[in-house]
């Protein structure tokens, strides 16, 4: 089974593009980061998106996880952090270090819930697909 997903990007001045989808109504700005020779602050930039897409893939294969498994919680947080390096003369992401913060309605569930964060970090389709490493930083309370 193969699926498709279109992006658009167009230039627009400096270094600002607009990225879109024939399949989404939302575009927005992406720009070289404020770290580099006129980078612009304020902005999406590539290595915002690529640290998104993983803890975004994250969460969604938690959210499928934790359904299929039929345990409750209470709200979902994820800080994600984007490491990038100089390896050799390039510039890599190195390592997206995710912080997940799970609030869970009993403590016997804990147990569970960091199997499934676990399960969930190792099932991402993101994180599988890309050379940098994904660390897992779980936080799990009980309300």
């Amino acid at each position: 089974m193969s699926h498709n997903y279109n992006v658009s990007l167009q230039w627009k001045n400096g270094r600002i593009g607009e990225l879109s989808s024939p399949e989404l109504e939302t575009h927005f700005a992406v720009a070289t980061p404020p770290q580099f020779d006129q980078g612009i602050e304020n902005i999406w930039s590539p290595e915002h998106l690529f640290t998104a897409s993983v803890s975004s893939c994250f969460m969604t294969t938690f959210l499928a996880i934790s359904s299929h498994s039929k345990m409750e919680f209470e709200s979902f947080t994820c800080r994600a952090e984007g490491v990038l390096d100089q390896i050799d003369g390039k510039y890599l992401m190195t390592e997206v270090k995710l912080f997940p913060h799970l609030v869970i309605l009993r403590e016997e569930d804990r147990e569970k819930a960091d199997r499934i964060l676990t399960k969930s970090e190792k099932a991402c389709l993101i994180s599988n697909s890309v050379n940098a490493k994904v660390s897992l930083f779980p936080d799990i309370s009980v309300n």
